[in-house]
């Protein structure tokens, strides 16, 4: 017979027998989340990359669509240019002056000159000034004043450019009381420089700080800095950004119907009105002449062959340069 347990009488300091938990243990939290693995299935696995890979293949494809889209205008213009005018495109149609009314052949010596012409003299007006402001709008990006002229560099990228040419007629035609190739010049670069300016901020504002804190730690002033350093290396940008402002400028008709006024004559004085290709060009296609019409189709392609030597001259240039300073 087993005997009963001695119970310890009360207060009398005997330590009590610990109580089973009856509460079940809670899982780990990893295993509250992840979820069970599933069953590996081959089948679904290769499909899933299949369908992963066509997918990739349907999206490359539209990128690649959409960069030869982007193309196909330039090249359905200069083949309806080649198709059209590349018969009138001779050796005497650079060397040769126009001829007069219903008389065939002749070519457009004065306009190729002159467009030379006022492309470096805007040129030579809006690159050093549009430089300068984008240089400024970068280094100085809070200031009050560089808020004010970014905003109205919008404002002029966005102007018509008929608006600049009755402007400029204006203020540098109408006090002198004739039409000049000076002033188409101004009305050109006045059109780069908005253009210019953004895209220098732009292109300087990817130089890293580090270089400008080097060159500062080095004893640098600030203004030698953006000139020395930052300029330099943005430099490929900022040419890239010029071609293209040039290339604008090139094909304007607008500005200089109110400015240079065009000219039949062989004339480079800078105080006088000057022939220019698109001027020849608009004056050829709204004559009733076939041959003038040809003509015109001529010195359309002229006009952007004009364009494509500058840009490659100057992307070789750019090239050899940056090469040079890597080795």
């Amino acid at each position: 017979m087993t005997s009963p347990v001695a119970t310890p009488p009360p207060g009398s300091g005997a330590a009590k027998p610990p109580q089973p938990d009856s509460t079940p243990p809670l899982p780990p939290r990893r295993a509250m989340l992840t979820p069970a693995p599933a069953a590996w299935n081959p089948v679904a696995v290769q499909a899933k990359l299949r369908r992963r890979h066509m997918v990739n293949s349907i999206m490359v494809g539209l990128v690649a669509l959409s960069a030869v889209i982007a193309t196909l205008p330039l090249l359905f213009i200069l083949g309806h240019l080649i198709a059209e005018g590349g018969g009138s495109v001779r050796w005497h149609f650079f060397t040769n002056m126009p001829k007069p009314v219903g008389e065939a052949g002749g070519g457009m010596a004065n306009a190729i000159v002159g467009t030379l012409i006022l492309v470096a003299l805007g040129s030579a007006f809006g690159l050093p000034v549009g430089i300068g402001a984008g240089l400024y709008l970068a280094e100085h990006r809070g200031a009050r004043l560089a808020n004010v002229v970014r905003f109205l560099s919008d404002v002029l990228n966005g102007l018509p450019s008929i608006v600049m040419g009755i402007f400029a007629w204006q203020f540098l035609v109408r006090p002198v009381g004739h039409f000049s190739a000076l002033a188409g010049g101004i009305a050109l670069g006045a059109m780069m420089i908005p253009m210019v300016a953004r895209t220098t901020e732009e292109i300087v504002l990817t130089v890293p700080v580090s270089l400008r804190e080097a060159a500062l730690a080095l004893g640098y002033a600030r203004w030698r800095t953006s000139l020395t350093i930052v300029l330099r290396t943005a430099s490929a940008g900022i040419v890239t950004g010029a071609l293209v402002s040039i290339a604008r400028i090139a094909g304007e008709t607008a500005p200089l119907l109110f400015t240079a006024f065009g000219n039949q004559f062989w004339s480079t004085s800078l105080a006088q009105p000057i022939a220019a290709l698109p001027l020849q060009i608009y004056t050829y296609a709204i004559s009733p002449y076939d041959d003038w019409h040809a003509q015109a189709w001529a010195g359309a392609l002229v006009l952007i062959l004009l364009v494509l030597v500058i840009s490659l001259f100057a992307r070789i240039a750019t090239r050899g340069r940056f090469a040079g300073a890597t080795d």
